[in-house]
């Protein structure tokens, strides 16, 4: 297992087969890869299992060829079938300590978090990762919590042993600030899927993520 505290989690790129047009996803994602995704998360809601486990076999290959890491949101046995590098876990999904007890200590396992209490409890059962969600509104999942701001995940940030990502309605306009607050990297859907061009739109992410990540005031990374 690539050690967490290890990885570039810089850009880390979420699944959603709707945004990708004519294109096929693998493409679009290999395309990300190249633009400079190190993590890549395996998210599709409206698909049997047999389904799920054959795009997940594509996309695991994807990311096995160009070096990326490949996880599966929410669920474990198409995680465990395609032999991904983890799963992401959401407040509603399976308790981190029974994802933990199957897939072993040698699988990353992240968590989505939207407080401290439910921070403080997937790191005491054996999250690997946080993910906060959402930093603002996005129109790819209407149903998410009251928006967190950047003020409370800088908070959210300084508390956390592990490291901690950011999703919700982030693009190129707002990264640089949502990594001032702190997080090692964000997490993308639309911005990156359904750009004209996924490889200039990671690339662009990307860098700015970077540039961020060096300024003074970015004290959070550790």
């Amino acid at each position: 297992m690539r050690k967490p505290g290890t990885m570039d989690w810089t850009l880390y790129v979420v699944t959603d087969a709707r945004l990708v047009g004519p294109r096929s996803l693998a493409e679009v994602i290999g395309a990300a890869i190249r633009g400079g995704a190190k993590v890549i998360q395996y998210r599709e809601k409206g698909l049997t299992t047999r389904q799920m486990v054959k795009s997940a076999e594509i996309l695991r290959q994807v990311c096995k060829q160009l070096g990326a890491v490949f996880l599966v949101n929410d669920r474990l046995d198409v995680a465990l079938a395609v032999d991904a590098d983890g799963v992401h876990l959401g407040q509603n999904d399976m308790p981190v300590r029974i994802a933990r007890r199957l897939l072993g200590k040698e699988k990353l396992l992240g968590v989505s978090v939207q407080d401290a209490r439910a921070m403080d409890e997937a790191v005491s059962e054996g999250a690997d990762y946080l993910s906060l969600s959402p930093v603002f509104a996005t129109p790819t999942k209407p149903d998410h919590e009251e928006p967190l701001g950047l003020e409370k995940v800088r908070v959210l940030v300084g508390r956390s042993p592990l490291p901690v990502v950011a999703i919700g309605g982030i693009n190129s306009a707002n990264v640089g600030a949502v990594m001032r607050a702190g997080v090692h990297g964000v997490c993308v859907i639309s911005a990156v899927l359904g750009a004209p061009d996924p490889e200039q739109a990671a690339r662009e992410l990307y860098q700015l993520a970077r540039a961020a990540r060096t300024e003074p005031e970015h004290a959070g990374c550790r």
